[in-house]
């Protein structure tokens, strides 16, 4: 029996990289998972790896956004935890650009996703939790909210404001039993990130952590399901920082 041993999971950006790598560990501690991604293929992959299920989603898009609930209520028969990882990075924002030279479309872009997409997810399992009294809510924010990383400015800045919403969330929900959190994860090397950044530079992080490697996926996921699990049942607004003691709060 795991530790979250029959609880249902959606994790948003489950079709790949770390977002995978949550879906396979929350199934492996026993949970029920709903792999849902803009990636079709990638979070139905997933799903038949962990005996979950998939549902394509656009974060950023509220009806898309109420049909993936409506998915895992039908295939679970009900949620208990949402996993708010789906967002743009690489995929978008290299090269870096000053803040003042970053087009308006893809600030924009970059805000309908990370931040918009977070608040509609919460949004849309707010009246299932309200009336079952519980939940879990998990907001993947960054540590460059902490260091300022020039040449992201609409990144970091989304990361800033989705570390924020979980606070508000957790006095708001609070009060139905519902507990949300952050977790700040430090430079990841994901798939993307390997093929985005020079092996030199991910080097370079990882001397000026305290742990002098490279941060794996793998690492973040242990977090994911302690607070997806009843062992966290009185923490919530908390900001759980995992970069191998890169930042100190």
């Amino acid at each position: 029996m795991g530790i979250v041993d029959g609880k249902v999971a959606i994790v948003t950006g489950g079709g790949r990289g770390i977002g995978a790598r949550y879906c396979r560990g929350l199934a492996a501690e026993g949970a029920r998972v709903m792999v849902a991604d803009i990636n079709e293929a990638g979070a139905r992959q997933v799903a038949s790896e962990i005996g979950g299920a998939s549902t394509r989603v656009d974060v950023a898009d509220e009806r898309s956004v109420q049909a993936m609930v409506e998915a895992t209520v039908q295939a679970f028969g009900r949620v208990d935890a949402l996993i708010n990882n789906a967002a743009i990075f690489t995929e978008l924002i290299q090269p870096r650009k000053a803040f003042d030279a970053i087009p308006v479309e893809e600030w924009d872009r970059v805000m309908g996703v990370n931040v918009r997409g977070t608040w509609l997810c919460a949004r849309a399992v707010a009246p299932l939790f309200r009336q079952q009294r519980s939940g879990v809510i998990i907001n993947i924010s960054s540590g460059t909210i902490f260091s300022g990383t020039d040449g992201f400015a609409h990144y970091v800045t989304s990361k800033a404001a989705v570390w924020g919403m979980a606070r508000v969330l957790a006095r708001e929900l609070g009060p139905f039993g519902v507990r949300v959190n952050s977790i700040t994860p430090g430079l990841t090397s994901s798939e993307m990130v390997q093929e985005v950044y020079p092996a030199e530079m991910l080097a370079n992080r990882a001397q000026a952590r305290i742990f002098q490697r490279e941060q794996q996926p793998e690492d973040l996921v242990g977090t994911v399901v302690f607070l997806c699990s009843d062992a966290s049942a009185f923490t919530t607004g908390q900001t759980f920082n995992v970069d191998g003691g890169a930042h100190f709060h």
